[in-house]
């Protein structure tokens, strides 16, 4: 008896949608079934990224950072605006617009390569057996090969500080608001608290971060490019508070209470709004029947070996429901290299050069090791950084702030990791991404011709100021 498909994704978020796709472009029959609602309920393909995280949210910054710019930037141009107004509904309008074109896009792509999109929610009876619930009509079971678990994640929630959605906002919710809060307050100062804390401070809300590490950025960042980053969100008037534990959370009179400890000393908060960014957990509920015995391991992640494949025969994971780092980027080369595996060929995906963003102003890249986890790891290294405030785009931008930082093998050059806090520096990354996956050394950057003037300058500088060499800025050692 012939199966329905040859493979299954369950989820089309980043590493599913792109797994159905690259499975369809193999010659595989493709279903990709998909559960997600936005907020008026309708179903839309792309998951948390393209619906309610990464999109929207590059979106809402964008628009801020123009709103900030030409209330205090635009008169140093010699631009004259008048009274910069501020309409949120408009941002907002926007910003689901730009979703929406890019949602839609997935469903275009899947008709082009043959993928049969199904809104609904899939759950696993067996190994080749998948159950259908779709948004209207009877429960199907449909048969297939393969399965591919692509769940996605859902942000943590805090027991002291449950989501109500009104007062106190997962990172969806406060993509949402339809006004800036007066006062809001942010659990968590990591990528997303950070994020969403500029999108409103630049609006005008006062906000303050509470975060519990005594780092900021602490074993994520390198810490020189995390500091930089810092003194400059600082600047801005972000109020971030390390060393900060939060105890607990209540709504009264329509404000929200929070109580927390610094240094063990119990303090009070009010905020209109609190938005809990403390991270992610893996999305699996309801996707095994209970007498299906897929392996999670002990914090409920999909477990998988170095093949993506789980403990039953044919049935695959990737994406945020595995673990790792939670990226779009990163899951998306999952679903390429499960889709290959699937269909026989190799692949493999080097997690030694993921690339990690924060779309804040100045923003923060960095790819490869910190320079203390080389410091942990005894290895020796040598480093070389070119700040922005020498760079002639930078200051021609109005964003002379931040530096590149590139790190290399003392013995054998090789880049190691670079790290970057500047302007665009997101899409700067790309060219350490690319060097350090094919192995390149610090010099082979320094011997690359980059146009002038550019951002890209700097990464040119730092890696000449590695060997002591660069141009523009003083060495600490001379050739």
């Amino acid at each position: 008896m012939s199966k329905d498909y040859d493979v299954i994704v369950i989820g089309a978020g980043p590493a599913g949608y792109v797994a159905a796709i690259r499975c369809a472009q193999l010659g595989l029959k493709t279903a990709c079934i998909d559960k997600w609602l936005n907020r008026d309920d309708s179903a839309a393909f792309g998951g948390t990224c393209l619906n309610a995280g990464c999109i929207p949210s590059k979106a809402l910054l964008e628009s801020s950072e123009l709103y900030h710019r030409a209330q205090h930037e635009f008169s140093t141009h010699g631009i004259g605006t008048g009274e910069v107004t501020l309409d949120i509904a408009a941002m907002q309008k926007r910003k689901d617009g730009i979703s929406r074109q890019l949602t839609s896009g997935i469903a275009s792509l899947f008709k082009a390569n043959g993928v049969e999109g199904l809104h609904g929610a899939g759950c696993i009876v067996s190994t080749g057996e998948v159950e259908y619930t779709p948004r209207e009509g009877d429960v199907k079971t449909l048969s297939c090969e393969h399965i591919i678990i692509a769940s996605g994640s859902e942000p943590t929630q805090l027991p002291m500080a449950p989501f109500d959605g009104e007062y106190i906002l997962d990172s969806w919710d406060a993509l949402d608001l339809t006004e800036v809060p007066g006062r809001l307050g942010v659990i968590g100062a990591g990528v997303i608290g950070v994020e969403l804390g500029s999108v409103w401070s630049r609006l005008g809300s006062d906000v303050v971060l509470l975060e519990a590490m005594d780092g900021f950025l602490s074993g994520i960042a390198d810490g020189q490019i995390a500091k930089e980053a810092l003194r400059q969100y600082k600047k801005q008037k972000l109020d971030i508070r390390l060393g900060t534990r939060v105890k607990g959370a209540e709504v009264k009179d329509g404000k929200v209470e929070v109580t927390f400890t610094v240094k063990d000393e119990e303090q009070t908060e009010t905020f209109d709004k609190l938005i809990v960014a403390v991270g992610r957990r893996p999305h699996t509920d309801g996707l095994i029947k209970s007498d299906t015995s897929l392996e999670l391991d002990d914090k409920g992640y999909v477990a998988v070996d170095s093949s993506y494949r789980t403990n039953l025969p044919n049935v695959w994971a990737c994406g945020d429901c595995i673990g790792g780092l939670m990226l779009a980027h990163k899951g998306s080369e999952e679903g390429v290299a499960v889709a290959e595996i699937v269909a026989g060929h190799q692949a493999q995906v080097n997690y030694a050069t993921v690339p990690s963003v924060i779309y804040t102003m100045p923003e923060v890249a960095w790819v490869g090791q910190t320079e203390e986890a080389l410091k942990s790891a005894g290895v020796e290294y040598r480093s070389g950084s070119f700040p922005f405030s020498a760079n002639g785009r930078a200051k021609a931008l109005e964003q002379p702030v931040g530096l590149v930082k590139i790190l290399a093998d003392a013995q054998t050059d090789r880049i190691l990791g670079v790290h970057m806090v500047g302007p665009y520096v997101s899409e700067l990354l790309a060219e350490a991404v690319v060097a350090m996956e094919f192995g390149a050394s610090s010099e082979d950057l320094a011997l690359t011709m980059h146009a002038h003037p550019t951002l890209s300058e700097s990464v040119h500088e730092a890696a000449l100021a590695v060997d002591g060499r660069a141009i523009h800025a003083l060495n600490k050692k001379k050739r």
